[in-house]
């Protein structure tokens, strides 16, 4: 090969070099930042693109689709000094690439640490179960917190997710103790419950059923003493009517007697009417 062609030689590949250097061809969804001389120069855009080879470097390339950023699962103390464990996910969009080249050194690793401080300062103002209750109100305020910080370093916050929020093994198992204790303390306010109801109950019984045998009680008394004013009424001085009714008390009595299994032995007086006009005697003594 001779001279003259290796400086042709040399010449094309310069020219290619220069070329490549010169033109740059920018993809959907990306933007880069070019540097001139070590200083921001411009940004392109997708499509073609012209340089100045030698003079312009393209230092950043940024993809400007939204970017989904996984935020670690970290331990997080409640107001309550309750022991959580939470992680998020936040859907983050470049805005203005000048901003998240040169505003701040690592945008993703920024959000995510801004994220994470931010869970833990409005998590810590709140007690277990509004914490493990409140997930929308977390992700409003923790939208909201971290917005106009995104700003700064050219990005915009779309969305902000909480994948998870938990207590911790220890609070868990401290969780479950006190809930079998809650547990057990209203099955005995349960049963305690139920045996004063039932004393309750049996004692309203034992009243009313007294009540009813106190007025059953009178009730025959009344009775009693209607039907013996009646008869009396209707015998007047007439011993006769009497003696009847009597013997045939008498002998009804003395035949439910002889017909009991523990009668052995029935002793009748012997003169039945002197018998009765005695006891007609002592009633009307009595009266």
């Amino acid at each position: 090969m001779t001279a003259g062609m290796a400086i042709a030689l040399a010449l094309v590949v310069f020219v290619v070099i220069t070329i490549a250097k010169g033109v740059r061809l920018v993809p959907q969804g990306e933007e880069w930042v070019v540097e001139r001389l070590g200083k921001y120069y411009g940004t392109l855009r997708p499509g073609l693109n012209i340089l100045i080879p030698y003079l312009d470097n393209v230092a950043y390339k940024l993809i400007t689709k939204d970017l989904i950023l996984d935020v670690q699962e970290q331990e997080v103390i409640t107001r309550d000094n309750a022991v959580i464990l939470t992680n998020a996910i936040a859907f983050v969009k470049i805005t203005d690439p000048v901003k998240a080249v040169y505003g701040v050194t690592d945008f993703s690793e920024a959000i995510r640490n801004l994220i994470m401080t931010t869970l833990r300062s409005i998590v810590g103002e709140m007690e277990l179960d509004e914490a493990l209750s409140s997930r929308d109100k977390i992700k409003a305020r923790l939208r909201e917190s971290i917005a106009d910080e995104a700003v700064d370093w050219g990005l915009t916050v779309k969305s902000v997710e909480i994948q998870d929020i938990k207590p911790s093994e220890s609070m868990q198992r401290a969780m479950e103790l006190q809930a079998a204790a809650e547990r057990e303390r209203k099955a005995a306010v349960t049963k305690a419950e139920g045996a004063k109801q039932a004393a309750i109950l049996e004692a309203e019984a034992r009243l009313e059923s007294a009540k009813r045998d106190a007025n059953a009680q009178v009730m025959l008394a009344e009775a009693s003493a209607e039907s013996i004013r009646r008869v009396s009424s209707s015998i007047g001085d007439q011993t006769a009517p009497m003696l009847y009714l009597l013997g045939e008390k008498y002998i009804t009595a003395m035949e439910q007697l002889s017909q009991s299994n523990n009668a052995k032995l029935v002793v009748l007086p012997a003169d039945l009417q002197e018998t009765l006009r005695g006891l007609v005697g002592k009633v009307g003594m009595r009266s």
